[in-house]
């Protein structure tokens, strides 16, 4: 996937964050994270420096709270987002589109599984029925553990995308009703497929 942010975005996004609230370094790397799908995770040797270079400009101040360092945006770092509204709505809509890519991936992803699924349903269906040596496993128990490995699958993916989601909106994401319809949809497909193979 391409980078999100182009060259000097990185620096406006982070100035945005920090009008919304100040912020210390890790939050500001976890909100980067959270808001680009976790598609961008940068390192602190990424973005300290730029909040360094911001503070030389003027457009945040930095206090210790503890054993953290707070960036708060300054008034002239306020003029500097307004001013360039424009240039942040086009990194807001690169981000968007981050998002769409994830949730086609996450469609995919089930769409692949399910193929997988279904052909392991069509092979079992497909076997011949003879007794068996004493050497070979029990067809139910074989069903069984597909079941079992469908159930492992599907909590496993529910766990992973109900956290990712929560989390995102949790550290002040958007997530828009299409990528959720759009999730729906690509579930809806699975389900009829596995279904279909089911009914054989």
């Amino acid at each position: 996937m391409p980078p999100v942010f182009s060259h000097g975005d990185l620096r406006l996004y982070l100035l945005s964050l920090l009008d919304e609230a100040p912020r210390h370094g890790y939050d500001l790397m976890q909100a980067l994270s959270d808001r680009t799908g976790g598609t961008y995770t940068p390192s602190a040797g990424t973005v300290y420096p730029r909040l360094s270079k911001l503070e030389e400009e003027g457009l945040v101040t930095k206090t210790v709270d503890g054993r953290k360092t707070v960036y708060e945006i300054t008034d002239a770092g306020r003029a500097e987002v307004a001013s360039r509204a424009d240039d942040l709505a086009g990194i807001e809509a690169g981000l968007a589109d981050s998002v769409r890519l994830i949730a086609d991936e996450v469609r995919a992803g089930v769409r692949e599984a399910m193929r997988s699924l279904q052909a392991d349903l069509a092979a079992a269906s497909a076997a011949p029925s003879r007794p068996a040596a004493p050497t070979t496993p029990d067809p139910r128990a074989a069903s069984r553990e597909q079941v079992r490995r469908a159930d492992e699958l599907l909590a496993e993916f529910r766990a992973d995308l109900r956290a990712d989601l929560r989390g995102h909106v949790a550290r002040g994401g958007e997530l828009a009703a299409s990528v959720v319809d759009e999730l729906a949809a690509g579930l809806a497909e699975a389900s009829d497929a596995v279904r279909r193979a089911l009914r054989g």
